[in-house]
């Protein structure tokens, strides 16, 4: 049964496993709400990570934004989720989400000190907050849904039990930061696999799809919003056009490629099954990780080509390149399998992502970059049409 949603919220639900095959499934006003909170969490790490990289600090400020993103990419996936089977839309799954966007903008404001110093008290608690209020949703869920009662008490449990190793964490030497960071992503990552073997709970493959996909769109629309705050700065401080003029024309080309290669997919046909599900939720942390560094590595070039910052020609070109690179191939990655592998065709996107990474060595990579991109995409718009026989059928149709 679907749920009928009120512009008010319901005072309380049972929060009973909604259907797998509702029609018309789509997202609420309060997941986008809570997608447009959580962006102020990416820009922030987006911002800090362009500044390790305007610094030189390349190995620190990866390493850094690898583990931010982490927490940021981990919170929104499992809310998503969750909401994708459990969304009730009463007064409670209203707060318990307002609790965990308050999360996302404490974790928002610990980022830069996360990523720039190593100090994650602030990052972790935000984190926390969030996690603690989806162990509430899993308990809530646990009760209402005896079919899947044991899935939601693994859920509640095993959060509960990494949360715990969070907080312990801080009060570690510092030398084990790493090596205990490790340790807790991979227990984190266990707890959908523990939890869903008891029973799976019924997550919505096209709106799952749809919300992967919005937020991909919004994460897009800030490294645009990073691209034009770095132009503007060097127009501030009297740079010429001239001189940015060419990032400025490959970035847009290359966003705009990527958001055309991300949306040309036919998302929900994938998400078949657990191990489906899995490899698409887990395969987007560097698929939005990239998309938030494309933004970055471009705002780098402009302030490297107007003279500023101590990195080389082609380590700023990287910046940028390596991104668009980990961006074509993971999500050529999440909507091909190895056994369709069968004509020169499939070999498009790999052979395209070894010439973006060849990009970084030419006099005009972000230019050169976008114009590969934007070949990337007729190519396969030239592909697609002579699969469907050219005129928008399947070959043999009449």
């Amino acid at each position: 049964m679907s749920q009928s949603h009120s512009p008010f919220g319901a005072w309380i639900r049972p929060m009973t496993a909604r259907h797998t095959g509702e029609e018309h499934r789509s997202a609420t006003m309060l997941e986008l709400f809570f997608d447009l909170c959580f962006v102020a969490a990416v820009a922030q790490a987006a911002v800090a990570f362009e500044h390790e990289l305007a610094e030189g600090h390349v190995g620190h400020g990866i390493l850094g934004y690898a583990m931010v993103f982490f927490a940021i990419w981990w919170a929104w996936m499992n809310f998503t989720w969750f909401a994708s089977a459990y969304d009730t839309d009463d007064v409670p799954y209203r707060l318990l989400t307002l609790v965990q966007i308050a999360g996302a903008l404490v974790l928002a404001a610990g980022a830069a000190e996360a990523l720039q110093h190593e100090d994650f008290t602030v990052i972790t608690w935000g984190y926390v907050i969030m996690r603690l209020a989806m162990v509430t949703q899993w308990l809530r869920a646990a009760r209402a849904d005896p079919e899947r009662r044991r899935s939601c008490l693994r859920y509640a449990v095993g959060i509960l039990i990494v949360q715990v190793g969070w907080v312990a964490r801080l009060a570690l030497p510092e030398d084990w930061g790493l090596p205990t960071f490790a340790v807790l992503v991979l227990a984190e990552i266990a707890v959908p696999v523990w939890a869903e073997n008891a029973a799976m709970t019924t997550w919505h493959p096209h709106h799952i799809a749809e919300r992967y996909g919005l937020f991909t769109l919004i994460v897009l629309g800030e490294t645009i919003t990073a691209a034009t705050a770095a132009v503007r700065t060097a127009l501030d401080e009297e740079a010429a056009l001239g001189d940015i003029a060419t990032l400025v024309v490959g970035g847009v080309l290359t966003v705009f490629a990527l958001w055309w290669l991300y949306f040309s997919q036919n998302a929900p046909q994938r998400l078949t099954g657990l191990k489906a599900a899995l490899l698409w939720g887990y395969g987007h942390y560097l698929v939005f990780a990239s998309a938030a560094a494309v933004g970055a590595g471009l705002a780098v070039n402009v302030a490297h080509a107007t003279g500023h910052g101590p990195l080389s020609d082609r380590a700023a070109a990287a910046t940028f390149t390596v991104p668009v690179a980990v961006f074509v191939t993971l999500v050529w990655l999440l909507h091909h399998r190895t056994a369709e592998l069968r004509s020169r065709n499939d070999l498009i996107h790999p052979v395209a992502v070894l010439a973006v990474l060849a990009m970084t060595f030419t006099p005009l990579p972000v230019l050169a970059t976008g114009l590969l991109a934007a070949a990337l995409v007729t190519a396969t718009l030239v592909v697609a049409a002579r699969a469907r026989g050219g005129d928008g059928l399947p070959k043999g149709a009449t």
